[in-house]
């Protein structure tokens, strides 16, 4: 016999073949596939092979795990010999079902490790010198003060048939690299940005296709990127880490297995691009008469604009393989209608707003400028206003007059909805005929954001709330780039609180292991001395007191590695931070009096206010912060520190708990500090509430919901506790109410003012400030973990176990929701029959048990795939808690039917 299920989706380091490992010890998981029910894995065996014809005939070199007895399926540690820098290794598993059957072995996977050592980087950093930004600068005729980028180039000769070529490539700030005339990849900003004092990224190319046999050129261009930000024209801030420069290094294997290095250094040659100014907040410059057509080929004759690159001293950072999903262009939009805002001048809406650049074809005569401003909404006369993105901010490009030419930004991008076009008239034959302007032939707009897969997908019956969905992950793809931004226009900066307040919104939508990974490294790496972690990460400019030490911010380096471990089972990085954290909860100590702290930014943005709160006092959120900091350090040294730690920590959260009631707590009216929803949904929410006084502390939420018109009051803090109290408290009903408005302050309120993406501000477009925002996303999580009903629980590790508990609310006929958990997935679809009949569909994937919470009090109203109950072997009933039997099943496929 054979096993009941078949092992799929093998992932090293949560990536699928991934060809940049830089871990001496990789991680290895894999998933299943059945249509059988409660299947789950036994053992497993892990072979690893240093050829694919070894490892097709079993014979493992590297390492034989044996037959290991566990349900584990992820984050297996690899356990062989010694792995060595760039080389290929390939790998299979099997596993035993729980009749302890063998499955046949997966298809093979492949892993390639990146470069171990600093002595296997044999390339030297070249880069723009002083005497060339001089002589740049002096022959830019641009209206932008910034300096024009470099071109570099270099010619090498490969004897013989190429069996494999890899370029390992660090270029700062940003960088494009092209090998014989052809960009290499679908990448852009590439490498993520970083604190580029203490780690700079190197991304790794298999560029087997785009070399050959003879004389080759590779060529590089360069941006500024958060590297060297130097204005110009709008910046947030000014700051550099240095001029722009590079380090590449192109390993050649040879199919007579010989090897051929080729690296960055002397004799490479450097001359001035046509990018002619770019800055990563305020835009791009491209002069196409500058263009040196062929410069990436090994044809191409240099002339007196090239000269000897120079070799300059590095970055103090790191060099790190970038494990992170790369930035792509992932979507296109055409506009939705163009118009004459002015004479000449033009106003294309994509409708939709979204973070990205635009790709354009023109034809015109040599010289004209094209010049494109982009924002999210428009002013009075119908033209973009800048006001709320910050101006002046916008993309040119200057016409070589050869035919059509088409273009896009490589280095600066920013978020909009609308382009104002001057300088170009629209393709549309009437206006084209009778002008001298270059014809603007095409526009698209393209987002950008990180390769990620989706793990998630959500849809109801209620059309405004698939549309607050839709709003939400259009503004979390805006701002998912390497760090998660605030804004993708005036900031473009990692402010940590999104990062936990949001965390489950993302993590049911998109698999972003290795992006939180980065973030919480990032958070490391900004930490002071004293233990401070600044509000935002990377940390490239130090804002004033007030905005750089916020807990509910900096507490991010807790909370969010804390989420990402339950969601992803990555104990490494509690190990890694374990000690950072514990410093962190230390220098909160050392601030706090009483046990209570008293500073930060609070509920930011809670209703009628445009930054610190009106409602709620700063003292509770951040002391409530503490306290749920000091929980999960207790669960976190359950797990990596000792028994010691445990006690210490369970000691302090006791001490904030009882702290924090005798301060803020009213025992005879049931609520805390102002009354304010934040003040009591937090400590309801994190478990600070004496058991005698909960009912009366949601009673006093509840009412003050009603009393507002089922509004909230909160802003991004508060909001994510209250939706958390009320789903625990089972106030589904208030959170449909609160969900289904639509005047102020609502999400239906930004909606039927025409946002298209979560705004700033509860006023939404009718307020102005920033129209993409995600920090406001809070119910996606409750879309998911209680409509839906899958729940991920991120409090109590369970990585093989999950809760169905859909909560069926009035006006609903119908929910679908599915998440990807690393062993497959979870789908639940629930509707309502004219028959009064509520039907729940269930799946869950191998290697896991759920516990269903079916809302009925009688197992004699239940069918189950048309069968009674008490007829199916594969499901237990546990007990009835309220309104709702739990039910116990295994994985498989559940069709429940409740009369």
């Amino acid at each position: 016999m054979s096993a009941a299920f078949q092992v799929i989706n093998l992932q090293v380091e949560y990536s699928v073949n991934p060809i940049g490992i830089d871990l001496f010890q990789p991680r290895l998981s894999w998933g299943f596939e059945s249509g059988q029910r409660m299947q789950s894995q036994f053992a497993y065996q892990v072979l690893v092979a240093s050829s694919q014809d070894k490892l097709a005939a079993d014979m493992a070199d590297l390492w034989d795990s044996g037959k290991v007895i566990t349900n584990q399926n992820c984050n297996i540690v690899y356990a062989g010999l010694p792995l060595q820098s760039g080389k290929r290794y390939y790998w299979k598993v099997r596993a035993w079902d729980a009749n302890d059957q063998p499955s046949a072995y997966s298809d093979q996977g492949i892993w390639e490790m990146a470069l171990l050592h600093s002595e296997d980087w044999k390339a030297q950093w070249i880069g723009v010198m002083d005497r060339d930004i001089q002589i740049w600068a002096a022959e830019n005729t641009e209206d932008g003060l910034g300096t024009p980028l470099p071109l570099f180039r270099s010619i090498f000769h490969l004897e013989k048939e190429v069996f494999r070529a890899k370029v390992y490539i660090c270029g700062l700030g940003h960088f494009e690299l092209r090998l014989n005339g052809e960009k290499v990849g679908d990448h852009v900003m590439d490498p993520g940005w970083t604190n580029y004092n203490r780690s700079c990224l190197y991304t790794v190319f298999d560029v087997t296709e785009h070399v050959h046999t003879g004389n080759n050129a590779v060529g590089v261009m360069l941006g500024n990127g958060f590297y060297n930000v130097t204005g110009g024209r709008y910046a947030k801030y000014l700051g550099s880490f240095g001029d722009p420069k590079l380090i590449l290094q192109l390993e050649v294997e040879y199919s007579d297995g010989t090897t051929k290095r080729i690296v960055s250094g002397e004799g490479w040659q450097i001359s001035r691009g046509p990018i002619t100014f770019s800055c990563i907040y305020g835009g791009e410059d491209y002069d196409a008469r500058l263009e040196q057509t062929g410069w990436d080929q090994a044809g191409f004759i240099e002339d007196i604009r090239w000269r000897r690159a120079e070799v300059v001293t590095g970055p103090r950072g790191k060099l790190q393989a970038q494990n992170i999903p790369p930035m792509k262009v992932m979507k296109a939009f055409q506009p939705a209608q163009v118009k004459e805002c002015s004479p000449g001048m033009y106003v294309y809406d994509f409708g939709q707003n979204f973070s990205g650049w635009i790709r354009m074809t023109v034809e015109g005569a040599s010289g004209s400028k094209v010049k494109l401003t982009y924002g999210e909404l428009l002013d009075e006369q119908g033209m973009v206003n800048q006001k709320w993105t910050k101006s002046p901010s916008y993309f040119s490009y200057t016409l070589k007059g050869e035919g059509v030419e088409t273009w896009s930004p490589r280095f600066s991008y920013s978020g909009f909805r609308y382009i104002q076009v001057e300088g170009a008239v629209p393709d549309d034959g009437l206006a084209a005929s009778g002008s001298q302007l270059p014809v603007l032939k095409q526009i698209e707009g393209q987002m950008i954001y990180p390769d990620v897969r989706a793990a998630g997908a959500f849809s109801c019956s209620n059309p405004l709330w698939n549309r607050i969905h839709e709003n939400i992950n259009w503004a979390i793809l805006s701002n998912m780039k390497s760090v998660l931004t605030d804004c993708p226009h005036r900031e473009k900066l990692g402010w940590l609180e999104q990062s936990h307040l949001m965390g489950p919104s993302i993590m049911y939508n998109y698999y972003v292991p290795n992006l939180y990974r980065k973030i919480v490294g990032d958070m490391s790496e900004a930490q002071l001395d004293n233990g401070l972690v600044p509000d935002i990460a990377p940390e490239y400019t130090v804002f004033e007191e007030g905005f750089r030490d916020s807990p509910e911010w900096g507490s991010a380096y807790i909370i969010a590695n804390w989420y990402a471990y339950n969601w992803y089972g990555d104990r490494a990085m509690l190990e890694q931070h374990y000690e950072g954290t514990k410093k962190y909860v230390d220098y909160l100590t050392t601030l706090s009096s009483g046990h209570l702290l008293s500073h930060g930014l609070g509920d930011w943005c809670d209703v009628g206010s445009d930054g610190f709160p009106l409602h709620t006092p700063i003292p509770v959120t951040a002391s409530a912060t503490y306290y749920y900091n000091a929980v999960i350090m207790q669960k976190i040294a359950g797990i990596v520190g000792t028994t010691e730690e445990v006690q210490i920590f369970a000691e302090l959260a006791a001490e904030i708990k009882a702290a924090f009631n005798a301060e803020f707590l009213d025992d005879r009216m049931g609520q805390y500090a102002t009354g304010s929803q934040t003040s009591n949904a937090m400590p309801l929410a994190l478990g600070m509430v004496p058991e005698s006084l909960r009912v009366k502390v949601l009673e006093n939420i509840v009412q003050d919901i009603r009393e507002k018109g089922n509004s909230p009051s909160g802003g991004e803090v508060g909001l994510r506790f209250m939706l958390k109290a009320l789903t625990d408290e089972d106030q589904a009903e208030i959170i449909s109410a609160l969900l289904n408005k639509t005047d102020h302050p609502s999400y239906g309120y930004q909606i039927m003012h025409g946002a298209t993406t979560l705004t700033e501000l509860w006023d939404g477009p009718t307020a102005g400030l920033s129209q993409n925002h995600f920090m406001f996303g809070h119910p996606e999580e409750w879309f998911y973990s209680s409509l839906a009903g899958i729940r991920i629980n991120y409090e109590t590790p369970s990585f093989h176990h999950v809760v169905i508990a859909p909560h069926i609310v009035d006006g609903i006929q119908w929910v679908k929701a599915h998440h990807d958990l690393r062993q497959g997935r979870v789908e639940v679809h629930w509707q309502l029959h004219e028959t009064h009949i509520l039907q729940l569909d269930v799946s869950i994937p191998v290697n896991t048990s759920a516990t269903v919470y079916v809302p009925a009090i009688d197992t004699n109203n239940i069918l189950e795939s048309g069968q009674p109950l008490n007829q199916i072997n594969e499901i237990t009933l546990l007990r009835q808690d309220g309104k709702y039997l739990l039910l116990q099943i295994g994985s498989g496929n559940y069709r429940f039917s409740i009369v």
